[in-house]
């Protein structure tokens, strides 16, 4: 990734992350573009430029885990079954072993729960979670051999991906600190292991 880009991903995370803070204090509904543009030190066109909505805004913020997933996916050993390097890659992009991840979980923990009664942010969560499916079938393609069209492939991706939504969706209606038993990291790994228990049969 060039400077430019990296520039953009930053201005998009931090623009995310102010949006997820209005959202906690106000509630989506009582927050707009123009708001979250001028906490993130931007402006109003600026943030029309990388965001149509106010509520898809917080897409990076959610999206960073899956990305992160997939590239440990992208470089697990080969000598591992498909299996293994999903529980693996799933428990370490999980992980937070640093105040940076604990307060990025927090900051989910509040998006999702307040994605449950506003369908707006809930779209935005399901749209980040179908590209990841959809990325996923690429990387999975590429460490099988398969083609990422395979009922196969497709099955796997549609399944790792939804495994990893619910154990995140579980720990947000709880109360489970962000590490340690009872985190995203522990019950995605126990999540993917539950599914994949059934794709080494």
């Amino acid at each position: 990734m060039g400077l430019t880009e990296r520039r953009k991903a930053a201005t998009q995370l931090e623009i995310a992350r102010e949006a997820a803070a209005l959202f906690a204090e106000r509630g989506a509904d009582g927050v707009t573009a123009e708001e979250i543009a001028r906490r993130a030190g931007v402006s109003p066109r600026t943030f029309y430029r990388y965001f149509r909505t106010k509520e898809e805004a917080v897409a990076p913020l959610l999206a960073g885990g899956a990305a992160r997933w997939l590239e440990l996916l992208a470089a697990a050993p080969a000598g591992l079954t498909v299996p293994q390097a999903l529980a693996g890659a799933a428990r370490d992009a999980l992980a937070a072993p640093g105040e940076p991840e604990r307060e990025a979980y927090r900051w989910t923990r509040g998006l999702l729960r307040a994605a449950a009664a506003d369908p707006a942010l809930r779209a935005v969560w399901l749209k980040v979670n179908q590209e990841s499916e959809d990325a996923l079938r690429a990387v999975l393609a590429a460490r099988t051999g398969l083609d990422g069209r395979d009922l196969r492939t497709r099955l796997t991706a549609a399944a790792a991906t939804a495994a990893i939504r619910v154990a995140i969706e579980t720990w947000a209606e709880g109360d489970a600190p962000a590490a340690g038993p009872g985190s995203p990291a522990d019950l995605g790994e126990r999540a993917m292991r539950d599914l994949t228990a059934a794709l080494d049969g």
